[in-house]
């Protein structure tokens, strides 16, 4: 993926809205990215008790025309980046070190990053340039979102796909298949 400029926040509890003030936060000082690689939690994807209902982090990105990534549940590989530096933050940081305090945490927790962003400088300069963030911008929640969602997948013994709290049939030719469900908002379509 380009770039990969990663953070970490550690919080006593993640909650969309300490998500959505992180990623604010870190867009504002680096730029508004093209794509943001989330896994499938919740907080970012949001709730999966009603279908076909998006969330507060994923409603954020597409507001700042941002194109939200869903990482395929359960893989690994190439396609499951934030599961691999989750790992690593872990051995690294959290496995590690005992803390007193949050804030020696954050401490830890932010020379790893400055550690991976140091590493991965040469794929972060070659990434596409980052776009301003808006200075006038405010969510709007109840605004119908427009742009288009990534969901990456993987196809079922009969070839579907689950998201958004549905089943959709891609190709019965097609099982146990790694696929890319986009989720064009304005065509009202899913193309894989």
């Amino acid at each position: 993926m380009h770039g990969g400029l990663v953070a970490s926040w550690p919080h006593a509890a993640i909650t969309s809205e300490i998500v959505m003030q992180s990623l604010v936060s870190h867009w504002c000082r680096f730029g508004l990215p093209h794509y943001a690689q989330f896994d499938n939690d919740p907080v970012f994807h949001g709730p999966h008790i009603h279908p076909d209902t998006l969330g507060r982090v994923t409603r954020l990105c597409l507001s700042l025309h941002v194109t939200p990534v869903f990482a395929p549940p359960r893989e690994t590989g190439f396609q499951a980046g934030i599961e691999s530096y989750n790992g690593r933050w872990q051995a690294k940081v959290w496995n590690r070190f005992r803390f007193d305090s949050r804030t020696d945490l954050r401490t830890q927790s932010g020379k790893f990053v400055t550690a991976n962003r140091r590493r991965h400088a040469v794929r972060q300069e070659a990434a596409p340039e980052r776009r301003p963030f808006p200075e006038e911008w405010t969510l709007d929640l109840p605004v119908i979102p427009k742009g288009t969602i990534v969901y990456l997948r993987r196809t079922d013994d009969q070839g579907r796909i689950s998201l958004l709290g549905r089943t959709f049939p891609v190709d019965p030719h097609w099982p146990h298949r790694l696929v890319r469900a986009e989720f064009h908002l304005e065509q009202h379509c899913i193309r894989c």
